[in-house]
């Protein structure tokens, strides 16, 4: 697996040193910035392909920098790494299509261990593509494509979207799907799985193709005959 490249966008200038050298040791290439303004800025510079992002923070937090981020990237990684630990903030989190919502404080090792999981899972992924009635669905370039429009889809919404592709006319249980994608079946990830449902479902144009949610198991991905 390919070490990501990592930008940390922090005030906590200790707090972000101490994180920066603990995944330079473990061999990431990594950049800092002090708030969202200049996090954008070095965002644009760099590119990297995940962003470790605190939420509170002056001259523009991490939720604005984050849907500044979206408008145009649905393909970063955005974990967000904060003490802001509600429901809403959560949610929020991922409506803005994070991939992960992490609490401070947490042990480095285990970022570490989540940012492995995700990129080796990226890395996993093969170049086939899906044709699902008349839409086209390309993993990689985490695509839809229907009657000549294209939707853009997060990491997240395109990897739960290939479970279900791989699996069409089945059940895909909601803790496999937990388990795979988010890497553990907590509270707050089942509810962010029913947020990634909800978006996958706006994005899907084609009427013979549905997600249906079957109760206490899990969803169908259908194709009308």
């Amino acid at each position: 697996m390919m070490k990501p490249d990592i930008l940390i966008v922090d005030d906590d200038v200790r707090n972000a040193a101490l994180l920066r050298r603990f995944l330079e040791a473990e061999g990431f290439r990594v950049d800092y910035a002090p708030d969202g303004s200049s996090g954008l800025e070095r965002y644009a510079a760099l590119k990297p392909d995940l962003i470790l992002l605190d939420i509170n923070m002056p001259v523009m937090d991490g939720f604005e920098m984050a849907e500044c981020i979206r408008h145009d990237d649905k393909r970063v990684v955005i974990f967000f790494l904060t003490d802001r630990t509600e429901k809403a903030d959560r949610l929020k989190g991922f409506a803005l299509k994070g991939n992960d919502y992490i609490a401070k404080p947490f042990y480095p090792e285990e970022l570490v261990a989540k940012i492995n999981e995700r990129f080796e899972s990226l890395t996993m992924r093969n170049d086939k593509e899906y044709r699902i009635a008349s839409t086209l669905f390309h993993p990689n370039l985490s695509s839809l494509t229907y009657g000549g429009e294209t939707h853009s889809l997060s990491v997240r919404q395109s990897e739960i979207l290939q479970m279900l592709a791989e699996n069409i006319g089945n059940v895909v249980e909601r803790d496999t799907i937990l388990t795979q994608v988010w890497g553990d079946v907590s509270y707050a990830n089942s509810l962010a799985l029913n947020v990634q449902i909800t978006y996958l479902r706006r994005l899907i144009d084609d009427p013979a193709v549905t997600i249906t949610s079957i109760k206490k198991r899990g969803y169908i991905l259908s194709v009308k005959r």
